[in-house]
């Protein structure tokens, strides 16, 4: 996987990215959860791309978002001329133009409640996003417990149990690893910032996740970027 670092002086950035196969615009791994999904999903698939990562809450953030989507935020994966720019979405182009990679599970119903949990990741859980925001560098045992909060741990792991005793047998939320796992992966590096105490078989999975391959990898650069965005810093709880 190529990375390009966004230099705003170069006027070719653009024209590089778009050129033949796929790119994948992020923000910095420490933070942006919304980029850690499809760039998991993408690396565990063993799907080639070039990585563009932007850096937020800088003085140009919005402006070299806007060379690659109006929508101004990150992730966006550029496919030829089509612009892609929300996770779910690239998640599932990418299901759909490497149908052999098997990004969603093959049965049926497995493949129904997969697709109900991403979703339900995807639009919920505002307490959790706001109380405890991703930054995997940080230690906050026992911050952010607002009862919001609490209660979205309670539903994330609900999820987790169904779907590891339905069809997760002892690894992956559905067995083979998926868009679902690369959906909670930044709830795993949530659950590991603040402590959260899990039920053993739950801990367990965050352990397999945190191990695999495309989890430790993005946790490995994460560690190493030295950049700091201010604003998520700030969102951090007292």
């Amino acid at each position: 996987m190529q990375t390009i670092e966004l230099d705003p002086t170069l006027s070719q950035t653009l024209d590089q990215a778009r050129q033949a196969g796929l790119t994948l615009v992020i923000g910095n791994k420490n933070y942006s959860s919304w980029s850690m999904r499809p760039w998991v999903a993408a690396v565990a698939a063993g799907i080639p791309f070039t990585e563009v990562r932007v850096l937020l809450d800088q003085p140009d953030t919005a402006a070299n978002i806007a060379r690659f989507s109006h929508a101004g935020r990150v992730p966006v994966l550029l496919a030829g001329e089509m612009t892609i720019w929300d996770s779910l979405a690239i998640c599932e182009y990418l299901a759909e133009q490497f149908p052999e990679k098997h990004l969603w599970p093959q049965d049926v119903a497995a493949r129904a409640m997969a697709r109900s949990v991403v979703a339900e990741m995807h639009s919920g859980f505002p307490d959790l996003r706001s109380a405890m925001s991703m930054n995997i560098k940080a230690r906050l045992p026992g911050r952010g417990r607002t009862p919001g909060a609490q209660a979205d741990i309670g539903r994330v792991c609900e999820i987790w149990e169904e779907c590891l005793a339905r069809f997760g047998h002892h690894r992956f939320l559905f067995g083979d690893f998926s868009i679902a796992d690369a959906f909670y992966a930044p709830v795993v590096m949530r659950f590991k910032t603040y402590g959260v105490a899990l039920a053993p078989a739950l801990q367990a999975y965050c352990d397999r996740m945190q191990a695999h391959p495309a989890v430790a990898r993005w946790v490995e650069e994460a560690m190493k970027e030295t950049e700091i965005a201010a604003g998520h810093e700030d969102e951090l709880p007292e």
